[in-house]
Order: C-alpha cells, then structure tokens, then sequence
C-alpha cells in the first residue's frame, strides 16, 4: 500500500521545479544536513526553513525562515500558523528534522492533505512502534529479534540479579540520542538517576563496544523493498551524535540484520537503524523512522535521503539505487560570522 494515496496531487512526471521545501529543525544537526544535502540533489527547490529559533546559524542557511509561534503544538493557534506558512510559501513538501515534529505531522496528516502538502513521514505504524523503548523491545522480542537484556527493577540487587554486573545503562522510555541516558556503577547512581528520571525509565545491559557501533541508512520503498543500506561505523560525540563515520562496504551480520528487521517493520522513506555487534549478534539500540542526524555525512557518500524523499514523497517516483562511495568522514566545529547588517 501507498502511504501517499491519500496526500493530495503528485507535481507533474519530468517536473524540476522549483518547489518550496519546508525544513523542520534548522536550528538543530538534522535539519541543518537536510538542507545542506537539498542544496547538493539535482532539484531546484527553494528552503523554508522552520524553528523555535532564529538564533543560530540555521536560518541563514534557508531562502526564508518562519519561527514557531509560543503555542503548544495541538493549539489552534500552531495549527494556523502552519496553515498561513504553507499559503504564504507554496509549501509544497514538508521534510521534519525533529522527532516532535514527527510526532506533530502524523498527528496532522489530514490538516495537511487538505492543504496540498506532501509530508515526508514514515508509516504511522513503525512511528507508533518506536515511540516507546520498553514496548519496542517487547515487540522485538514477539517476532524472535533478539533484543537487549533490559529491566524495569525495583532495586540495585534486583537489577544485577536480572542484567549482570554494572555498568548498566538508565534510559527514559522515550526520547533520541543519548539525551537522558546515564551509566550506572553503583547503587548510588541507581537511587540518583531513578529519582531524577521519574517513572519512565529502564536499565539496559551494555552490549558490544564502542569501537563495534554502527549507524544504518535504509530508504524503505513500502512493503518488503528499501534501497541501502548505507553502513557506518561510528564514534560518538558527547551530545549522543555521530563525530566520526567510516562507510562499511560489507558486514554480512548487521545486512542479515537489516534483512529480517525491514521485512517485518516494513519502512517507507529515510530510516535509521542503530546497532552494536557482539559475539555476531547485531543487537539493535533503536529504529529512528524519520532522518538522522547523520544525514548529511550519508549524502557526502553518496545517498542523499533528501533528494530521494523530493522524488517519493513529491513525485510519486521510485529513487533510483544511490551509488555508494567509500571513505571517511569527521565532524568538528567552525565558526560562523554575520556582521551588523545582515539581512537575516
């Protein structure tokens, strides 16, 4: 099935543009690589870009920036604001660089068909899935994926009994990157970090290494078909983001992997998997259906997922099959200046 069925009119086949492009998170890693690999693909499109922020160099980036009201995102007032930005622009194609924006969207989906835009959103069913990562191991575990040893204990002693000896890892049940996320060495860390995290938490056993950790790309088409993948071996940075990316060109393990878990989750558009290999198991962290914060790191390799999602989600067309280049990329900071005056 076609998740675009019910989007509204396709632009014309042979179609280039321009159309106006909506980037959600310009302030932030993910929309700033979704624009800057729009400017790389072969279409002529002309960047909206959208934050709560104008201060960054984001917005800078874009043909137009609109800020986000001071409203709570299923207020009236947001739903307007989007409503009078997609009039003013032309919007024609909204790419979400933010998982709340996500969220948001597939909440919206028909405010938006209504308004002519095409989103580019995963299936509501894999968003659902992800959302929560308690339920997503269960659901992992349900079709025989195996999962990460993890626990919701009422104690220290109950947690070893149940995960081994620490370290452990404490997540909260929802949220992405490493926000949240806190190693645990002792009971004094468990009664801290289970205290300041509420109740929506869970411990996790580490599993693999970080030299064994791997960032997936897949472009899923629907059904049982993806393009990709585009594998990644990766450090991280302390904000929980990819610092160094190494394309993989082989690793019949986590190709295995991917295999069983696209057949099942069935993907459609931009899809991250991320994984750690030990013992020949690829134990899967977490499926981000929507782009990553890697997204421009794949491009500069050869797998533009913005310009594959004009063609999907806009077009109505097939991508075709991304050729990928080998090699090795690093993040590092630099300095971005506007002197008194600057129009933006």
């Amino acid at each position: 099935m076609n998740p675009l069925a019910d989007q509204g009119t396709s632009m014309a086949a042979g179609s280039k543009g321009p159309w106006a492009v909506a980037v959600t998170g310009v302030g932030a890693i993910i929309g700033q690589g979704i624009v800057k690999s729009l400017r790389q693909c072969k279409y002529q499109v002309r960047i909206i870009g959208i934050d709560r922020s104008a201060d960054s160099p984001g917005p800078r980036f874009c043909d137009a920036f609109e800020q986000k009201p001071d409203a709570p995102e299923d207020s009236q007032a947001y739903l307007d604001y989007w409503t009078h930005i997609v009039h003013t622009h032309g919007i024609r194609l909204i790419l979400p660089g933010l998982e709340i924006d996500v969220a948001f969207f597939d909440r919206h989906r028909e405010l938006f068909t209504n308004l002519g835009v095409r989103l580019a959103l995963n299936t509501t069913e894999l968003i659902a899935k992800t959302s929560d990562k308690w339920d997503f191991g269960l659901e992992l575990g349900a079709f025989g994926y195996p999962s990460i040893p993890s626990a919701r204990p009422t104690s220290w002693v109950d947690a070893v009994e149940r995960l081994g000896p620490p370290p452990l890892l404490l997540k909260p049940r929802r949220g992405n990157g490493s926000r949240g996320i806190h190693v645990l060495e002792d009971e004094t860390d468990f009664a801290y970090w289970q205290r300041k995290a509420g109740s929506a938490w869970m411990l996790q056993r580490i599993v693999g290494s970080d030299q064994e950790e791997y960032t997936v790309g897949v472009f899923g088409l629907g059904g049982v078909r993806w393009l990709g993948p585009l594998i990644f071996r990766r450090r991280l940075s302390t904000a929980g983001n990819t610092l160094v990316a190494e394309v993989v060109n082989e690793h019949p393990v986590i190709e295995a992997a991917l295999d069983r878990l696209c057949q099942y989750f069935k993907p459609w558009g931009p899809t991250n998997f991320q994984f750690r290999v030990e013992n020949g198991t690829a134990f899967l962290l977490e499926i981000n259906p929507r782009f990553s914060s890697s997204n421009s790191l794949r491009t500069a390799f050869g797998f533009n997922e913005a310009e594959m999602a004009i063609e999907l989600y806009l077009l109505d067309r097939e991508p075709d099959a991304p050729r990928i280049h080998p090699g090795k990329a690093w993040r590092y900071t630099e300095d971005f200046v506007t002197h008194a005056g600057h129009p933006l």
